[in-house]
């Protein structure tokens, strides 16, 4: 993280504050922050309409404007999906867009208009399921979020009518309305500061809520109405707010007041960021305000901050869809074949009407299309269970329950924090397992953000305090170490307004004692001192590091704040009348001691001053003022009003800041990289410090050759010539490792300007399109990537052109700040950091960790091991079915294609529902292949859905028909022609039908536990009960004569099969040879091509024996 600018306005006391007043009012902060799509990012100044906002819905004097009414939001917040009276209509339109439902619906509507072989009810019934399992879910979270929307929309506010506070519901706050705000509570919408009761009309905010930034934050009145301090006075204000449109920047706001007085001109005043309270956040050390509202409900900044997230799904889901449409083509060529081979049969008369089936006079006038299309439609419902349609709640069921196990990790639980690892959305719990490229933001992320004041340097005379405790200012200093003598005269001066300069150009606060988040903060040996909060760490490590110099920072009195183009401007006005602007950045060029600091991973900062004329100073403040009342294009006209001051700098010094390296975040990116991903730094740091950062956690090593694609190389050549000889390099490396020579390791460094450059087409690159291959060719080449003084847009397109690329890698992007939202929306998966740069990132991402050290278990445990269990749930639910439906599809050669089931109607229904639901589902949520602990070459072996592959699909759908010709052909040669009961009776077709299913049942039940490597109780109970279950329901099924049936044609078949010995030697036999192909695969693979997972399983195993 960069450190923020702003302009910091500094008078003495015996000097009148008027002259500055001019200064003292709106600027904009140039920030990125996540918009939604098709809106612009914040610094991309664009016009929108404005709006009139007339405060206490006072209409303005005649002579003023016309008073035009505008309409505009109530303030309630709606994030509920559906009302009582649209949630069943709407949940049903929204999940009969699925395809396999709205299928599924097809075929129970065809079963229901014309005779079909099976009744409505086996697929009414599993539909019904999947649509009340899924609408129950939805409508639960969706009741959630109305209980929540409630508790918002029905808290107490106070407003100011007619000149008395008056309470009412925040649901009821119409924009005009004057509120009145007490300390500690949130704004209940976006107001305009009037007042406050401060005497300098300031108060005190925090945005935890919005950003996630704990830090105290100053906003400000206008002058003309921060003198109301009553409610009287407050209702006595005639005047109207100007301003844009809601846009969801919540850095960003443009706006004016106009305040009407007796037989005066109106008096207009510029408003920004800085008068602006945001709704969400909350009042602080300010005993109470007086706003105005400006956006209500839907229109406030925060609800337009996040409404819009685009949806992502996984590589599984999409391999899911394909398989689905693989097998409905299965599904209709098998309907297709049995239809002509039906009329193929029936071509002889004597098949077609037999002397005991003889047909009505309205089948014989039917047309031979009609009656095909008719039998076309009946197989189609006989077949129609090879589609899983449970697959799709199961895979919903094991995400959202899986999803538990995470935020349950205490490996992953942060006691500093005091908070573990978060589940924003559960539909990528798998996609962590594929994760090839790693984008990730240095400052907050790789390293603490917790800066640690090292040193500073005036003149070349470098000055280090013993120690700085960040956050915390000591009652008692202790001695300063200075590397020169005292300094004198001239260097006095300069290094007097250095230090003056460093302790007034910030936005640090000093605080009495404190208690936050249940810990004391400003006691020290048990008596209360002060302490300093910012957002920024920087800030406070600086303002500290002054304090132990000596130059002891109390609070700034009548200041304000301005960022612009990465640096701190400080207008100083001393005794001697003499004006001088100091202006402190992050520069490029600066001196030898800054580059040393740099490379030593330090964050540096330099001070620069100028003296002002009076006639110069008086003609910035007559531009600054014209343009701060701008509504159009402010920041244009603000930047060239300082572009005529910010010029001719003298250097002061420089300052040597810390941002120590995160505990085992080198172990981390040294693990993801054994596992084959790609490591790259994102970060708006200077190239030197950000490399020194890169050396220290291990992306870079001391043998990694390092390639700089960067300004200051293109400067010296052309862009076309330094990619060709990057290329050429790492090409010339790649051709010599297939020689047996010792590999060498790339790292590339790329700049923000010279990928800007990059992405843009070349004219002289037309003939092959641009440069983006070449760019992507070396960065295949280089084991890791550090690209520097990056924007927040750039992050974005960096991810964006690796996503794009013809591998098409899964990426993963991590930040903490609200700089990295970009990104981590961009990316396949967005890791959030709970940190110190606030929770915006946090609450975009899919998934939020406290500390970038998560993420090695993240990735490598819980990614591994989701991705296995769905790629093994996906193949396992299209191989049972294909089990359970390729002996119908055989049966029909055994009963002259007249659509005759195999199997009674309950053990349809009930298959995919009742009978092998439950283990799979189990397994998906508990299995472990593996230890947790163990190497991380594990990574490779599903790399690139390598269990959702075609082969893997085949090999899954080929063990499926082989199982189902055993079931089939096993039963119907063993016992044809054979008498089983002891009084000679022989099974009749519903007994054939049964045996199969009953060895179906058992054998892909049985082939789930040979799959399962972690036993425990629960996998018993699940596996050895669900098959129990189907015994018990066989037997009462068909031992009972049930009065709600027409027939029973199961009555005591179950039994009758059961007391045949042949029938339980069958069953069993049947049942070893359809498991033995496959226990036979897994031995020969594990013998002779095992995979590193079971290499490294078996080296575990070896290692605890020895022991």
């Amino acid at each position: 993280m960069q450190t923020e600018q702003n302009t910091c306005i500094y008078l003495p006391k015996d000097q009148g504050p008027l002259l500055l007043l001019p200064l003292l009012q709106t600027y904009l902060v140039q920030t990125f922050i996540h918009t939604p799509r098709g809106l612009t990012c914040a610094g991309e100044e664009y016009w929108v309409d404005s709006r009139t906002v007339y405060i206490g819905h006072k209409e303005p004097p005649p002579a003023a404007e016309a008073y035009i009414p505008q309409r505009y939001p109530d303030n309630r917040i709606v994030s509920s999906k559906y009302t009582l009276w649209n949630f069943i209509p709407k949940n049903l339109f929204e999940q009969f867009r699925r395809i396999a439902n709205f299928y599924f619906l097809l075929i129970f509507l065809v079963q229901l208009i014309i005779d079909t072989p099976t009744s409505p009810v086996t697929s009414g019934l599993p539909l019904f399921f999947v649509i009340t399992v899924t609408a129950i879910k939805q409508g639960y979270e969706d009741w959630l979020r109305h209980k929540a929307d409630c508790s918002i929309n029905e808290c107490p506010v106070d407003m100011v009518q007619q000149g008395t506070v008056v309470r009412t519901q925040s649901s009821k706050l119409r924009v005009g309305d004057v509120v009145m705000v007490r300390e500690d509570e949130t704004f209940p919408c976006d107001l305009i500061l009037l007042s406050s009761s401060r005497g300098d009309g300031t108060c005190y905010v925090t945005t935890t809520s919005l950003d996630g930034e704990s830090s105290h934050k100053t906003y400000y009145a206008v002058p003309d109405t921060m003198a109301f301090k009553t409610e009287q006075e407050v209702d006595s204000l005639h005047a109207t707010i100007e301003c844009e449109q809601p846009q969801p920047d919540l850095y960003k706001f443009v706006g004016r007041i106009n305040i009407y007085k007796e037989r005066e001109d109106p008096i207009a005043r510029p408003l920004g960021a800085e008068n602006l309270l945001l709704r969400g956040a909350t009042l602080k050390n300010t005993g109470h305000i007086y706003a105005v509202a400006i956006y209500t409900g839907m229109d406030t900044k925060m609800a337009l901050n996040y409404q819009s997230k685009s949806q992502k799904r996984s590589a599984v889901e999409k391999s899911m869809n394909a398989f689905l449409i693989v097998y409905l083509c299965i599904l209709i060529s098998k309907a297709v074949i049995n239809t002509v081979l039906k009329y193929a049969w029936q071509w002889s008369a004597d098949r077609d009407e037999p002397w005991y089936n003889h047909r009505t006079e309205i089948d014989r006038e039917r047309h031979v299309v009609i009656r095909a299309f008719t039998d076309f439609l009946a197989f189609m419902v006989l077949f129609n269970y090879i589609i899983p349609v449970s697959m799709y709640v199961t895979v919903e069921m094991q995400k959202f329950l899986g999803s538990y196990f995470i935020a349950w990790d205490k490996d992953m639980y942060d006691e500093e924090l005091g908070v573990g690892a978060q589940v924003n959305t559960s539909d990528l719990n798998e996609e962590l397992g594929q994760v090839e490229y790693v984008f990730t933001d240095k400052t907050g992320t790789l390293t603490e953000n917790n800066m640690e004041f090292i040193e500073c340097c005036v003149d070349g005379h470098v000055y280090i305090p013993h120690a700085i405790c960040n956050g915390q200012i000591l009652s008692a200093a202790s001695s300063i170490d200075m590397i020169d003598s005292s300094p004198g005269g001239y260097r006095r001066e300069h290094e007097d307004l250095f230090f003056r300069a460093l302790c007034l150009c910030h936005t640090v606060q000093a605080k009495e004692e404190e208690t936050v988040d249940s810990i004391k903060r400003g006691i020290h040996l048990g008596k209360p001192t002060s302490f300093y909060i910012s957002s920024s760490p920087d800030e406070v490590a600086l303002v500290e590091g002054m304090k132990r110099l000596g130059y002891t920072y109390l609070r700034l009195k009548d200041s304000n704040t301005h960022s612009y183009k990465q640096h701190l401007i400080h207008i100083i006005m001393d005794r001697n009348s003499e004006i001088q602007m100091v202006v402190s950045g992050k520069v490029e060029q600066v001196r030898a001691r800054v580059e040393q600091n740099a490379v030593e991973g330090l964050r540096t900062l330099c001070v620069a001053y100028r003296s002002l004329s009076p006639a110069e100073y008086e003609e910035a403040c007559h531009q600054l003022s014209d343009a701060k009342l701008a509504l159009k294009d402010r920041e244009q006209r603000l930047a060239q009003a300082y572009d005529l001051i910010e010029r001719d700098f003298t250097l002061l010094g420089a300052t040597a800041v810390e941002d120590r390296l995160q505990e085992k975040a080198a172990d981390t990116i040294e693990s993801l990289q054994k596992a084959g991903m790609k490591v790259w730094v994102l970060t708006g740091d200077k190239m030197e410090t950000a490399a020194a950062t890169c050396y220290a956690s291990k992306l870079f090593r001391r043998s990694t050759q390092i390639l700089e694609l960067t300004k200051k190389r293109t400067e010296e050549q052309s862009l076309h010539d330094v990619l060709f000889d990057l290329s050429r390099t790492v090409l010339r490396q790649r051709s010599l490792s297939g020689l047996s020579v010792e590999c060498q390791d790339y790292g590339l460094i790329i700049d923000g300007a010279t990928l800007s450059a990059v992405l843009k087409p070349s004219p002289e690159s037309s003939g092959s399109g641009n440069y983006r291959e070449i760019f992507l060719e070396i960065c295949r080449n280089c084991s890791a990537v550090l690209c520097c003084r990056m924007a927040p847009l750039q992050k974005a397109q960096i991810v964006k052109l690796i996503k794009a690329s013809k591998e098409h890698p899964i990426t993963l992007a991590i930040g903490d700040g609200a700089n990295d939202v970009s990104m981590i929306l961009e990316a396949h998966v967005g890791i959030g950091i709970m940190g110190k740069e606030g929770r915006q990132a946090a609450r975009n991402s899919d998934y939020a960790i406290p500390k970038f050290k998560h993420l090695k278990k993240m990735l490598l445990v819980h990614g591994h091991f989701y991705y296995i269990r769905i790629a093994e749930l996906v193949q396992y639910f299209f191989y049972k079915n294909v089990c359970f439906i390729f002996p119908q599809f055989l049966y029909q050669f055994f009963c002259g294609f007249s659509q005759q089931p195999l199997y009674d109607t309950a053990y349809l229904t009930l298959y995919n529902i009742s009978f092998t639901s439950l283990p799979i589902l189990l397994y998906s949520l508990i299995e472990k292949h593996i230890n947790d602990i163990i190497p991380t070459q594990k990574k490779r072996d599903v790399a690139k859905n390598a269990l959702l592959r075609w082969p893997v699909f085949l090999y899954w759908t080929c063990l499926g028909l082989f199982n189902a010709c055993i079931f089939f052909f096993g039963a119907y040669f063993l016992f044809d022609n054979t008498t089983f009961t002891s009084n000679g009776q022989m099974f009749g077709n519903w007994t054939f039908g049964t045996l199969v299913f009953t060895v179906l049942v058992f054998t892909v039940t049985l082939k789930l536990a040979l799959d399962t490597h972690h036993w425990t109780w629960i996998n018993h109970f699940v596996i050895w009960g669900s098959l129990l279950f189907y015994v018990i329901f066989s037997l009462l099924w068909g031992g009972i004569i049930w009065p709600f049936l027409n027939y029973q044609r199961m009555y005591y078949v179950f039994m009758q099969m059961l007391s045949s010995g042949p029938a339980w030697l069958g069953i069993i036999l049947l049942i070893a040879i359809s498991l033995l192909p496959d226990v036979v695969k897994k031995v020969l693979c594990r013998t002779l091509w095992p995979t590193a997972t079971e290499r490294s399983r078996h080296g575990i195993s070896v290692h605890s024996n020895c022991h």
